[in-house]
């Protein structure tokens, strides 16, 4: 019997990772370099130890950029863009629907915690989550399935009574490596990436009724 449910929370609560690759890709463009989303896709979701689109230019590419400045003009950018960013359709109803039926309510991102305590607050769905784990608190983010081993452990339920949702490769893979049944709900970015094989892939979570997803899991 499914018991808890767990957010990722870039790109599945808010899809805070199309801005960022947006804001990297202008800024790119601003030296002649084609930022691809195959390029990018080794840090959605997770840290930036495989791709790090803050230094490339200048480590990879030796460019000579200032840094700090460069870093600067991408995090003001992505500031910008996410005022005209909303919720993902679909995400308060569940949260309220898993609320209303007595589920632990759980959050795993690679983020910080100052970066997902920032957002929730001001969507104001911090109420909803019994427990939250960040980058913050573990040694390896995902893929590694260390973020959500940390949270199951936190709410109390196993991995076969839980359900993720997930909307990156990095992400879906860390879920299902801890045993969870993972329902994948790529953003704009990563539609197009090549997922290992997940329970259950949507384009909302409007498309999918809340009872059954709990049903689905249920049986996995």
């Amino acid at each position: 019997m499914i018991k808890a449910i767990i957010f990722d929370f870039d790109g599945t609560v808010i899809d805070t990772e199309t801005v960022w690759y947006r804001a990297f890709r202008e800024a790119f463009e601003a030296y002649g370099v084609d930022l691809t989303v195959e390029m990018y896709a080794p840090c959605i979701g997770t840290g930036y130890q495989a791709f790090n689109p803050f230094e490339y230019l200048a480590t990879d590419l030796h460019l000579p950029i200032d840094l700090k400045a460069f870093r600067s003009s991408v995090e003001a950018r992505h500031a910008e863009l996410m005022t005209a960013e909303k919720m993902r359709d679909g995400v308060r109803e569940y949260l309220a629907k898993a609320r209303s039926q007595g589920l632990k309510i759980g959050m795993a991102s690679s983020s910080s915690r100052q970066w997902v305590e920032h957002f929730i607050e001001k969507l104001n769905i911090t109420h909803y989550f019994d427990c939250i784990r960040t980058g913050s608190d573990v040694a390896r983010v995902k893929p590694h399935p260390e973020l959500y081993l940390q949270t199951l452990q936190c709410l109390e339920v196993d991995a076969k009574e839980a359900v993720a949702i997930e909307d990156s490769p990095n992400g879906s893979k860390a879920a299902m490596t801890a045993g969870i049944y993972c329902v994948t709900v790529p953003s704009l970015v990563t539609k197009g990436l090549d997922f290992e094989p997940v329970n259950c892939r949507l384009n909302s979570l409007t498309d999918l009724d809340f009872d059954l997803l709990v049903q689905q899991g249920s049986r996995s």
